[in-house]
């Protein structure tokens, strides 16, 4: 790196919050006109460090120079004051207003003391063909589809003469024509000395359109270099902290490798499931008594599938089977009343409800099963959270205790609770272990092993490449919505799923080669 061509020094960056620290030695340097790739799965601290970049937090310690200059930017409209855009995944615009006004939202033109609508437009409409979008920018942006929303957040962002742009995942929402089209905008902006950060999960378009690399994990910046000087496979063990050499199982988690096994009945059958660019061509099988584990970086289709079996999402195309019957599930109670639960990923926005007690969340998915003309035999609920809160050993000061003065191992016990009073064939479990202490893993660990054991069946979604191999009987490797490895147990080792993972297939791990 040439230091007289440096756009953005960020160096030994750290942020912290009550409780957490969420970077804690983390830097990335960009060069004027370079296309510069920031990855890390999730609470790496990605997010942090742009938002520390743009003045939506400040940091406590490090230093940041941008163009040269020591940064002092206090919010993110000094940030585009600045010379810095930011392309959010979640489009941060306004809905209803218009295409023209959404791009010039803040810096309106005015000719006389009035909107100058005429040259809005126009310039509108220059910007947007820019991106080959030919649109009616006087209609509502939420008539335009989330692809054509995003390609204005985009032309909206580029629009400011920027020297930095910012794309948080901007391809998640494309199609392949919009990915080539935002593509060729980028080399544009690259010639023209403007310089982008890409966030994104997708490998192949980081060595596409990538100049260097920063790989975030746990707040620390652990590599930084040239994007053609490191391996998919390199990339991906450094994300999720593994060796690239020889890894050897040690049994870390409490699973009992010797009490899988899986019967002969297929609960679940999903083959060939497109949605979008989210899932390209997913399959998953789980028998009774089994444990599938699902695989994958962040963005690769592992939540998308047990969303889609569970009704939750719907899908473009395939086939769900479930229990031999080919169903197609309207709505996550279509899946309920089959016999199917799911834990979802994330317990605070889609399981828990916080306000409510114990009880109350426990019991939410059995309410149909409780209530008679309307009234629900609270003598029998009742009876049930006794009976699970003593199963699971979930610690409470009573079932009227709300909910979100558990702790977090405490509230997963819960949901899965949700779930197991109602006596499911099959279970959707999207890491089931995130977030809570060691003690509660185990313990959800071994509960998992035993609903197994029991005949259960078990999708079992992890980030924990150790959960995932000493927990499963089979494991299914999604990469870019598509499964391209399906390995047995008999063949399970982190060097497998990790060159699944970088290569979309099954070798021999440490090539060094790039698919």
């Amino acid at each position: 790196m040439q230091e007289n061509n440096m756009l953005l020094q960020m160096e030994h960056i750290t942020k912290r919050f009550t409780g957490s620290v969420a970077l804690s030695d983390a830097s990335i340097h960009v060069e004027r006109g370079e296309v510069h790739a920031l990855i890390g799965e999730n609470g790496a601290g990605k997010s942090t460090l742009i938002k520390v970049l743009t003045g939506v937090y400040r940091c406590d310690e490090g230093t940041i120079l941008f163009d040269g200059q020591p940064s002092a930017i206090q919010s993110p409209q000094q940030a585009q004051r600045e010379g810095i855009s930011t392309i959010y995944q979640e489009i941060n615009l306004v809905p209803f207003r218009s295409v023209t006004e959404n791009i010039f939202l803040g810096r309106e033109i005015f000719r006389w003391g009035l909107l100058d609508w005429r040259k809005m437009n126009a310039e509108a409409n220059t910007l947007l063909e820019r991106l080959h979008l030919s649109l009616d920018v006087t209609r509502p942006l939420n008539t335009y589809n989330i692809a054509t929303q995003q390609m204005v957040a985009i032309a909206r962002a580029i629009s400011f003469k920027s020297k930095l742009v910012i794309m948080d995942e901007p391809t998640s929402s494309l199609n392949e024509d919009e990915v080539a089209t935002l593509f060729t905008i980028i080399r544009q902006l690259k010639a023209e000395g403007v310089a982008t950060i890409f966030v994104s999960h997708r490998l192949d378009e980081l060595y596409v359109i990538c100049d260097g690399i920063t790989i975030l994990r746990d707040g620390v910046t652990v590599d930084e270099r040239p994007i053609n000087t490191i391996s998919k496979l390199e990339l991906v063990a450094k994300m999720l902290g593994k060796d690239l050499g020889s890894v050897q199982k040690s049994g870390q988690t409490s699973f009992d490798a010797n009490r899988h096994h899986a019967g002969e009945e297929v609960l679940l059958d999903a083959v060939g499931l497109r949605a979008g660019r989210k899932l390209q061509n997913a399959n998953v099988k789980v028998h009774a008594g089994e444990i599938v584990g699902l695989a994958g970086l962040l963005g690769s289709g592992r939540s998308e599938v047990a969303r889609a079996v569970f009704g939750a999402d719907s899908i473009d195309a395939g086939t769900i089977t479930i229990k031999g019957k080919e169903t197609h599930f309207h709505k996550p109670e279509d899946a309920i009343r089959s016999g199917i639960g799911f834990c979802s990923e994330d317990r605070k926005i889609d399981g828990i409800i916080p306000d409510l007690s114990v009880r109350e969340n426990l019991t939410l998915a059995a309410l149909p099963t409780l209530t008679r003309s309307g009234i629900v035999d609270r003598k029998q609920q009742e009876a049930i959270v006794d009976r699970f809160i003593q199963r699971l050993g979930i610690k409470t000061a009573g079932p009227e205790q709300k909910i979100r003065e558990l702790s977090g191992g405490n509230q997963q016990k819960v949901l899965l609770a949700r779930w197991l009073c109602l006596n499911p064939r099959l279970l959707l479990l999207d890491e089931p272990t995130r977030g809570i202490d060691v003690g509660a893993k185990s313990e959800i660990q071994k509960l998992i092993e035993e609903l197994a054991e029991e005949g259960m069946g078990v999708l079992l979604i992890s980030s924990e490449l150790e959960e995932i191999i000493e927990g499963s009987d089979h494991v299914v490797v999604l990469r870019d919505g598509a499964t391209v490895a399906e390995l047995a147990r008999a063949g399970l080792s982190q060097d497998a799923i990790l060159t699944a993972m970088a290569h979309g297939e099954h070798s021999e791990a440490g090539s060094g080669e790039d698919s």
